[in-house]
């Protein structure tokens, strides 16, 4: 029975630990990254641009208008918090691929992942 108390309470620590995700992320010029909309928990994103070409960042809250966050050049960093519902648009500027190596803590259970065209 001690046991099986002991693993309940150190599942219950795993699960209030926060989450973090590593991604080595690669756009394709043209393209667009999404990550997050509709998740209950803010995210933080610490991000590296390792590749050759600009990336633009927009926040866009659950409600409300986009924000332009910035544009993260080759070699720069920077860490970014992301309100609860919000979605994070990482757009490639350039006409060759985009690497990013990011850090994603916060909510990242439920955070959603996809690629679409960039719409300039």
């Amino acid at each position: 029975m001690k046991n099986l108390l002991l693993a309940a309470l150190a599942s219950l620590s795993l699960a209030a630990a926060p989450a973090t995700l590593h991604s080595h992320l690669l756009i394709d010029a043209g393209k667009q990254f999404l990550l997050g909309g509709g998740q209950p928990g803010a995210f933080t994103v610490q991000g590296r641009n390792v590749g050759p070409v600009p990336v633009a960042v927009r926040e866009e809250p659950r409600t409300g208008p986009a924000i332009g966050r910035g544009t993260l050049a080759p070699g720069a960093t920077a860490r970014l918090k992301f309100a609860a519902g919000s979605t994070a648009r990482l757009i490639n500027l350039g006409t060759k691929q985009a690497v990013l190596e990011l850090d994603v803590t916060g909510d990242t259970g439920q955070l959603r992942m996809t690629y679409e065209p960039a719409q300039r």
